[in-house]
């Protein structure tokens, strides 16, 4: 089995990474993907880089002390997060998409979209939200 996680620091991606962990252990997962997508023009992503690597890292730890299998990633070539989550998982054959979720009014979604909700309606595999 292989789980994705979409990550990027924020209490509900963590918490959707406590959940990938005990998803890993209990169906014994080949690999845990924690991916951070950095959106944006190429010179606004440049200035987020290196919290995203230090994020990815303190992720990577946490799973590594668990003795998990662990890969992350930060996507940079996509339009939007829930587009590089959707295509990742695609090309790297997920078995399940963990993702952290906060609630948003529907004006605020119509007007900034929403990852979860793109992944949840795109995703190759199911989909676990958490809040």
């Amino acid at each position: 089995m292989k789980i994705l996680v979409g990550y990027d620091g924020s209490e509900p991606a963590r918490r959707a990474l406590d959940v990938a962990k005990e998803h890993a252990r209990a169906f014994k997962a080949e690999k845990v993907y924690v991916v951070a997508c950095l959106e944006g023009f190429p010179q606004d992503q440049v200035k987020h880089m290196a919290e995203t690597e230090k994020l990815l890292a303190e992720a990577k730890a946490a799973l590594e002390k668990e003795g998990l299998p662990v890969e992350t990633q930060m996507l940079t070539k996509s339009l939007s997060a829930g587009e590089g989550l959707v295509d990742f998982a695609k090309e790297n054959k997920v078995n399940e998409v963990i993702i952290g979720v906060v609630r948003t009014s529907k004006v605020g979604k119509l007007i900034f979209g929403s990852t979860a909700q793109f992944v949840i309606l795109n995703a190759p595999c199911p989909v676990q939200t958490v809040k």
